[in-house]
């Protein structure tokens, strides 16, 4: 049996959805997906219709974008779910993917007290808004943990000249999921950068307020990437396929654009769409 990196992460779909009862005759793959997207709450709107409509049982492991590429790379997994595409496209280029398909989008935003002393509200661009922070020494929350939300934030970072851990103690790494960054942040009253979906449907905001978004640079792009299935027979390609056909289809297009929180859209599909009856053919 595989070792299963963080096998503690592994979800199984009746815990993560809440359904009452599993098919004992449903087909098990393992899907690896970033925190942000679990954070969000959309797999629990989409596992039970996959299940239902498909007959697939999916089990997350859910990690950082790092973490769902390693466990790919050593065929952990059946396929992965993130949000980093150069690291993707490394990915399939090093041959662990068959391929890269965008699913859906949001937009990653910055977060802080609604005092805003750095007065990130009044910046005109993502690299503005960081620099202020630097400026003012203000506590920020990074994640830390190579996931795809601290690789965009690296990148910021440096789009912006700064490298934020070298310039003093108000720049802090948790080395942990998006919700353990805001719940961090909530508990200092610190800036931190999200995706809007974890933003959204965190619960514990304390005094934090959404102060800036809108630069294109913050544009959050998920994609599906099959394993290869040269990683061993143990790699479920049927399955992967047929989920991933589910995930570009009109369905899917539904579930995706429809789920909202306090009237607002979390995600916004832009995959290429699949025709489910030809795909079953």
């Amino acid at each position: 049996m595989r070792n299963l990196t963080l096998a503690a992460a592994l979800l199984l779909t009746g815990a993560a959805t809440g359904a009452a009862t599993t098919s004992a005759h449903a087909e098990e793959m393992k899907l690896a997906v970033t925190t942000s997207f679990h954070n969000s709450g959309l797999a629990e709107i989409l596992l039970p219709e996959i299940q239902k409509d498909t007959g697939i049982e999916v089990q997350l492991l859910v990690v950082g974008t790092g973490q769902a590429i390693k466990l790919g790379e050593a065929g952990d997994v059946d396929a992965v779910l993130v949000h980093a595409k150069p690291a993707e496209e490394k990915f399939v280029e090093a041959g662990h993917a068959t391929h890269r398909r965008e699913i859906m989008y949001n937009d990653f935003v910055f977060i802080g007290p609604k005092e805003d002393p750095a007065g990130v509200r009044d910046a005109d661009s993502a690299a503005a808004a960081l620099s202020a922070i630097a400026g003012a020494d203000a506590p920020f929350v990074s994640r830390g943990d190579d996931s795809g939300t601290h690789k965009k934030e690296l990148s910021l970072w440096s789009a912006a000249g700064l490298k934020p851990g070298a310039e003093g103690d108000w720049y802090k790494e948790v080395g942990a999921g998006m919700g353990a960054a805001l719940n961090t942040a909530a508990g200092i009253d610190a800036y931190v950068m999200s995706d809007r979906a974890s933003w959204l449907n965190f619960g514990n905001k304390a005094n934090l307020e959404l102060l800036f978004s809108g630069d294109p640079l913050l544009f959050n792009q998920y994609a599906y990437l099959p394993v290869n299935p040269d990683k061993g027979d143990f790699i479920k390609s049927d399955l992967a396929a047929e989920l991933e056909a589910w995930l570009t289809s009109a369905r899917a297009k539904e579930l995706i654009d429809g789920y909202r929180i306090a009237g607002e859209q979390l995600f916004t599909f832009n995959a290429e769409m699949t025709d489910m009856s030809k795909a079953a053919e």
